[in-house]
């Protein structure tokens, strides 16, 4: 049963789509510097995804937010890591911080919920 992070994951890609269409270079070349940006160097991929949620939450972005809880879980991101990288986003945007970075919580726990499933055919 799809939550609500999921389903605003959804949502977003059902337009993306259409922006892909409309826009390819653009879009090819977002997609080219996520994937350029998140490769493993000498931070790894759960480090960069720890780091992208919490600039979601200081920016305010509730699809970043989602994207980003969903692969803090991807990649191993224990729930007291995505904690502690919500703080220091707090930290860095005041007392609103604390509105999204427990939205950002909820949406971990959402996949990582999830994750522990097994998937129904």
């Amino acid at each position: 049963m799809p939550g609500e992070f999921t389903d605003r994951i959804a949502e977003v890609d059902a337009y993306a789509a259409q922006l892909r269409q409309l826009i390819p270079d653009v879009t090819k070349a977002f997609g080219n510097l996520s994937k350029t940006a998140q490769t493993p160097g000498a931070l790894d991929g759960k480090t960069k995804e720890l780091i992208a949620l919490a600039i979601s939450v200081s920016t305010k972005c509730d699809g970043c937010v989602a994207y980003h809880a969903r692969n803090s879980v991807r990649q191993g991101a224990t729930r007291q890591e995505v904690a502690e990288a919500l703080g220091v986003a707090i930290q860095m945007g005041g007392g609103p911080g604390i509105t999204i970075a427990a939205d950002a919580l909820r949406a971990y726990d959402e996949f990582a919920a999830a994750a522990a499933k097994p998937v129904e055919a």
